[in-house]
Order: C-alpha cells, then structure tokens, then sequence
C-alpha cells in the first residue's frame, strides 16, 4: 500500500512539472522580440561572390606560330606540373601530345610522295608528247621540201598548174611553221608544269622540317619564375592534362602569377548592375581566411551580360582592384565582395524582419499594437530605409505577434504613395525587395528572412 502512494505522488509531480515545463515554453514563445527604428548614415551594398586573379601575369604558351606555320590548329596537352608548383625560369611546364604531330608528319609524307610520282609522271607525259611532235616537224620539213621540188618543176607547166604548186607549197610551209610553234610552246609548258610540281614539293619540304620543328617545341617551359597557375575558360573549366589547345583562338596554357597585386573578379546580375560604377568602395573577405579584411575600388564594369553557365540571368563582370595584399592570398580564392553603391546621410531605417507585406502594402508592426503602413526606401542585406511611416527611437517588433489582427492599421495616408512607388519599379523593371518577394508559409504575409544574393559566381 505504501509503494502504490509512493508510485502515485511520483506520477502527480511527473504530471505538475510537464504542465509547468509547458506553461513556460508556450510563454517563452509568445514572447514578442522588440528593437526600435534607428536614424543614421546608412549604407547601400551590392553583394556578390568573386575569385582573386593577379593583376599582372606571365603567360605560359604552346608555340601557337610553330604550329599554326604547320597547319596544326587544335593539340592535347600530355603532361602538366600540378597547379602551384613553383617553377624557375626554364623549368618545364608541359608537354604537347606528339601524336596530333605525328599524323601530321605522315600526311606530308605521303603528299610528299604524292609530288614525286607528279612530277616524274610530268617528265614522262612531256617527253612522250613532245618526241610526237619533233617527228611530225621533220616530215612537215619534208613536206616542204618535196613542195618546193614540185614547183620547181612546174615551171614549163601552164599557169595553173604552177599556180597550184605554189598554193601547196604556202599550205605547207605553214603547216610547218604552227607546227614548230607549237613545238615551242609545249615545250614551255611542260617546263612550267614541271617547275609548279617542284614548288609544291619544295613546299611540302619545307613543311615537314617545320613539323621537326615543332615536335622539338612540345616540350613547355617557363619563361620565368613563379607559381604555375592553370588556365581557365569561360565556362569555368581549367586547362589541365589531356585538355585541347585551340591554337587559332587561345594557345595559353598557365599563368605565372605576380602575387604582390590581385583583382577580385565577380559578375553581377542584370537587376543590380545599374547601381554599380566604377570608382565605388568595396569591402573584400576571404572565404579562406575569414578574420582577414580588405578594402579594393570597382576598377570596370562590363558593357554586355553573358549568359554563363548554371546562370538563369545575364550576369555583368566586374572587375575589383583590390587596395592591399598579403602573402596568404593565391589566384582562384573565392572572395566576398561588398560593393558600396550609395550612402545615405540621416536615414532612419529597421531590420528587414520588421517589415511585412499584404497586397502590396508594406507596414510594420509597432509596440502600441497598431500595424502602421510605411513608405520604404532602399535597402542592404540587413536593413531597409523608411522614408515615411516612422520616426527615430519608434518601438517595433521584429516577428508577427499574436493575435496580429487585433491591430490596428495606421498610416493609410501613406498608400497612394506606395501605389505610386510600386507602379515605378513595375516600370522601371525593377522587382520587390526579397522581404516583399517571399510569402510566408502561414497565410499570404511575408517572410522576413533576409534578401537572398541571387548572383551566380562562375570561375
């Protein structure tokens, strides 16, 4: 009997603490979470991801001449030193796949004896040819002879007779002289055609010791010294071993980076490049070095977008010169770069997890339990600027409170103008901030997570 009530009272208290435990988490999350409106110097950045490049650098080669002078306009790369590998001037780099050479060799090879069997056949059409037409000179010779024999005797004949001789006589004589003209100029002929085949066989010649040439420059070195860094496409992919080499485009192989300079290259997207320019400030981090901060000014923008890769808008490169240096930094690090775009003097702005959206009309939630609509500015990743609605030291709250409809709506002087603004962006192309994009999950208010980044970076 004595266990039972020990057993009882032990359920009781299990019982009293789980309903205390959950009395107070319902009212720890019930707790509304308060900040006020703050009024200073705001500022307006761009966000977007890059990757260090050296500001200056060696190029590291194929014999792009060599190859193009034997007609070779795409060759594999057969062997590299791993990227990074710190290299003195004439150090080898890479080796050039002798195969794409090698075939090369073998068709001017076989056009060489192609040329041969040409020119020797010339030789023996010509030859042939020609003794044709000496034998056909000496009967017309002759012919000419026997002609002049007939007129001769023809001379006690009537004057027809020796008129007809003398017709042949003309007829054959100049049978004779086209015929040796001719002679003359086959003769030439044949000459040229022989004189063209051996040019095009000088050439072919000429050509093959060009592809010795260029079998003995496959072997890469570098022209200086450094840390070899691979070459990357447009798509973001590198040069590396049994990679293809165009040489009429790019005969680039790797880089030796000067390290005592570095720019940050990102792209912007098309919504946000209008508000980038050159000459702005930027903050520069370093995703591997997290403590380390730099500072870099905006060097160039790009005139057209590209359509990269895994990108669903045209995105804007632009170029970031960064204003200090520091051993650590190597080419290809990904960096994070805060482009400031605007300062605005005296703004009052909140967080972007205050602001709220219902049809198109941004309001906020204030202590006083009232919902007051408010006109917006521009915003940052954290903040946004109220340019009407509220005042320096205004008590809000950051999330939606209960019983959210009880409040009551304050401000509606303020929705022509939020109509109007909204109607400008609609305009001018541009879209909603993210804290006016994104619906929350629980009925059709936003979500106040903050604005997403939507660049697309790619090497």
């Amino acid at each position: 009997m004595k266990k039972k009530h020990i057993v009882f009272a032990a359920v009781f208290a299990a019982v009293i603490l789980l309903i205390i435990l959950l009395g107070n988490f319902r009212r720890t999350e019930s707790v509304d979470i308060e900040t006020e409106t703050k009024k200073g110097i705001f500022e307006v950045n761009v966000t977007v991801t890059g990757e260090l490049q050296a500001r200056n650098s060696v190029k590291i080669e194929a014999p792009f001449q060599i190859l193009r002078e034997v007609q070779l306009w795409e060759i594999s790369i057969g062997e590299m030193v791993p990227e990074g590998t710190v290299v003195d001037s004439g150090d080898f780099v890479a080796r050039l796949n002798a195969s794409e050479v090698e075939n090369r060799l073998k068709d001017i090879e076989a056009e060489i004896d192609n040329s041969l069997a040409e020119i020797e056949k010339a030789k023996i059409d010509s030859s042939l040819e020609l003794r044709s037409q000496r034998d056909n000179i000496i009967n017309l010779r002759y012919s000419v002879q026997e002609a002049e024999i007939t007129l001769e005797q023809s001379k006690f004949e009537s004057p027809s007779v020796i008129r007809k001789a003398q017709i042949d006589l003309d007829r054959i004589k100049r049978e004779y002289d086209q015929t040796l003209g001719n002679y003359k100029l086959k003769v030439q002929q044949a000459e040229v055609n022989i004189r063209q085949k051996n040019f095009i066989l000088n050439k072919r010649l000429r050509q093959k010791e060009k592809i010795y040439e260029a079998m003995k420059s496959l072997i890469i070195k570098a022209p200086a010294a450094g840390m070899v860094i691979y070459r990357k496409e447009r798509d973001g992919t590198k040069v590396v071993t049994g990679s293809s080499i165009q040489i009429w485009r790019n005969a680039i192989v790797a880089t030796l980076p000067d390290l005592s300079s570095f720019n940050s290259i990102t792209y912007v997207n098309e919504i946000d490049i209008s508000k980038v320019k050159t000459g702005q400030l930027v903050k520069i981090g370093i995703d591997a070095f997290p403590d380390k901060k730099f500072t870099g000014v905006v060097h160039s923008v790009a005139n057209i977008g590209e359509q990269l890769q895994n990108a669903d808008a045209k995105l804007f490169e632009v170029i970031i010169r960064m204003n200090e240096t520091d051993p650590v930094l190597r080419p290809s690090m990904t960096s994070s770069n805060q482009v400031t775009t605007n300062i605005i003097d005296d703004a009052v702005y909140v967080p972007l997890e205050a602001v709220h959206t219902v049809d198109s009309l941004t309001f906020i939630y204030k202590k006083n339990k009232t919902r007051q609509l408010v006109l917006l500015g521009e915003a940052n990743e954290d903040h946004v600027i109220v340019n009407e609605g509220l005042k320096e030291g205004d008590k809000i709250l950051l999330s939606v409170p209960e019983k959210a409809d009880d409040y009551k709506l304050t401000g509606t002087e303020l929705i022509p103008k939020i109509k109007a603004q909204l109607l400008e962006k609609q305009k001018n192309n541009m879209v909603q901030p993210n804290h006016e994009r994104k619906e929350r999950k629980n009925g059709n208010r936003p979500d106040n997570g903050r604005p997403q980044n939507n660049n697309n970076r790619q090497d």
